[in-house]
């Protein structure tokens, strides 16, 4: 977190500009490709077909991510009584685009005592999906942002799914090394973010972001961030319940199926709305850190509730409460 607000001061005080910024877009470019090809050689194949025997999971997660997100987001877009530029709308509604996260999912998963292997798949699997349909999404509800012309079609590819397809063929001789250095590789993962993350504000702060971004739309924003993470818990609560699923299935469904992937959200949106990426993923950025902290607390409840065996119905309460408690958090 503490980096993430380093990277948009930085760029506030010292955008890039002219050659600069050329240099650093190039940089973003490798940096998206190096995010995506480490992606590709880190997903075990053998991993992801095991854990098909948890359909019902994932296809709740999924239809979490897809379905009742970008549900959200268009009424987000239409309906919101609160103060929002054009902009941040578009971006409240990519973010409902975005796939789940696998780290912090998984992370979560596992302190709140849940089946971390299934998260490891359903996190696996929406980023799978995001790569296909995120971009699809973007076009069909965002229009002319998103640059899925042939042009912007060939680039996805270029930047995104040519890294994974070919780390996912190189797995079998660099995924081993890359197993044993995951700490070591860990700074190049985050490093790769946080220069997306210096490019996009940097191109922002050029146009002018701080005129845009008021105190006042700062706070609207986050309250639609708040309703937003407060209705898709319950809803994933809610399905959890509707399926039957145990309480560890249970609170990995609840956990893939309310968050969104700042890793995979960032370097898609560069490649979809190049310049403009800026101000679209500052919603993303500000939901990435609401969802950790109510993610932790309800990790933290749920751990402690797990010598007390709950079924799926308390999984549910336990998430509801926390959603209907989050305006008091925020």
């Amino acid at each position: 977190m503490a980096a993430l607000a380093g990277a948009v001061l930085l760029a506030a005080l010292l955008p890039a500009t002219g050659r600069a910024a050329r240099g650093a877009d190039l940089a973003c470019d490798l940096a998206v490709g190096l995010l995506f090809f480490l992606y590709g050689a880190r997903l075990s194949a053998r991993e992801t077909v095991a854990g098909l025997r948890h359909l019902r999971l994932h296809g709740l997660v999924l239809v979490c991510t897809f379905v009742v997100f970008p549900l959200f987001g268009v009424a987000t877009a239409i309906l919101t009584p609160v103060p929002l530029t054009e902009q941040v709308r578009a971006g409240v509604l990519f973010l409902c685009l975005v796939p789940s996260t696998v780290q912090s999912s998984v992370a979560l998963t596992g302190a709140a005592r849940g089946n971390v292997p299934a998260a490891i798949c359903a996190g696996t699997y929406s980023s799978l999906a995001g790569l296909v349909l995120t971009p699809l999404l973007a076009a069909w509800l965002l229009g002319a942002r998103a640059a899925l012309s042939a042009d912007g079609l060939v680039r996805i590819c270029a930047q995104l799914l040519a890294p994974f397809v070919v780390g996912q063929l190189l797995r079998p001789w660099i995924g081993a090394f890359l197993s044993r250095h995951r700490r070591v590789l860990t700074p190049v993962d985050r490093g790769s973010i946080l220069l997306v993350v210096y490019t996009a504000f940097s191109s922002a702060v050029e146009q002018g972001i701080w005129h845009t971004v008021t105190p006042t739309v700062l706070l609207g924003l986050a309250a639609v961030l708040v309703l937003l993470l407060a209705t898709t818990l319950a809803c994933a609560a809610l399905g959890v319940r509707l399926l039957g699923l145990d309480r560890a299935s249970g609170i990995a469904a609840v956990l893939c199926g309310s968050q969104k992937s700042l890793a995979g959200g960032l370097p898609m949106a560069t490649v979809l709305f190049g310049p403009q990426a800026g101000l679209l993923v500052l919603p993303l950025m500000m939901y990435h850190q609401l969802q950790l902290v109510v993610g932790t607390l309800l990790a933290g409840r749920w751990a402690r509730s797990a010598t007390d065996g709950p079924t799926a119905p308390a999984v549910e309460e336990e998430a509801v409460g926390t959603a209907r408690a989050s305006p008091e958090l925020a």
